[in-house]
């Protein structure tokens, strides 16, 4: 993207999720195009912590903007050991704990159970001092209790929302088209799944909100704002157009300015109840 960006100008990165030791991630196909946006099954493919310490981190950190490292474990101890170990790392801004990838294994476990979720970010909270960021999934009976648990057990942000769990099938062969069955749906079909997320969370907890789902425009940043988030994650639309982020980065004082406001804080939360007066039930 170094070719295509000015990288310097972004709020930050969070690049692909890191393990303690290197995953060979699931069979391919791995990706694979949907009407309204892709799935993935991408299953953590990455070389552990070692290697991104010794050949990634070095580079991320000198393209300018701050790096925010994404972390999975098998369990509670794989997320403190790399918590640990990146807190003392040169160059890392913050972790987003992912605690929701639906593609692997066990993935989601952390995001769906409150009391595991807060087992793994107060061990996270007791070894960094590090901002944490504890990245849920939609896919629960109850988000609002997802997000205190993240919250109370110290959780600086969320991020809102992982990747919906779906599938892809070539009726004509019978098969799936992806090797692992089943992948994560992301892109503009789940922009609505994720604002109702924002939204909801925002409500439950008073942490910030990162939103992420579908968002390819000024439009779509705005909408997340408004519901709560106070930034957003941009993901699937660079893969069409790597320009995206900096279109909206220059688009949005003239948005912020269409509601007469001149920053970001002042129209997070603001949305309004529906046009009768009644609130609708969440």
């Amino acid at each position: 993207m170094e070719g295509v960006l000015e990288l310097h100008r972004l709020g930050g990165i969070v690049p692909k999720t890191i393990t303690l030791y290197p995953r060979k991630g699931n069979a391919p196909p791995r990706t694979c195009e949907t009407p309204a946006g892709m799935l993935n099954s991408i299953g953590l493919d990455n070389d552990g912590l070692e290697v991104f310490l010794e050949r990634d981190l070095p580079y991320l950190a000198g393209i300018g903007p701050p790096i925010i490292v994404s972390i999975a474990g098998k369990n509670p101890e794989e997320y403190i050991q790399l918590a640990a170990r990146l807190d003392k790392a040169h160059g890392v801004a913050g972790l987003e704990l992912n605690l929701s990838c639906p593609n692997v294994s066990g993935g989601i476990d952390f995001s769906t159970d409150p009391e595991r979720c807060a087992q793994v970010v107060a061990g996270v909270r007791q070894v960094t001092h590090l901002p944490i960021l504890a990245k849920l999934t939609p896919n629960v009976t109850d988000l609002a209790a997802m997000a205190q648990a993240a919250a109370q057990s110290g959780a600086d942000g969320l991020t809102l929302i992982n990747t919906c769990l779906g599938m892809a099938v070539d009726w004509r062969r019978r098969r799936p088209r992806l090797g692992n069955l089943l992948g994560g749906l992301s892109g503009p079909a789940i922009k609505p799944i994720a604002l109702r997320a924002v939204y909801q969370a925002a409500r439950a907890v008073k942490i910030p909100i990162i939103g992420v789902g579908g968002i390819a425009s000024i439009d779509d940043v705005m909408e997340f704002l408004v519901v709560g988030a106070s930034a957003v994650q941009i993901g699937t639309a660079n893969f069409y157009d790597p320009t995206v982020s900096i279109r909206i980065l220059e688009a949005l004082p003239a948005a912020l300015a269409e509601l007469g406001a001149r920053s970001v804080a002042e129209v997070v939360g603001t949305l309004r109840p529906p046009a009768d007066g009644m609130e609708q039930k969440t």
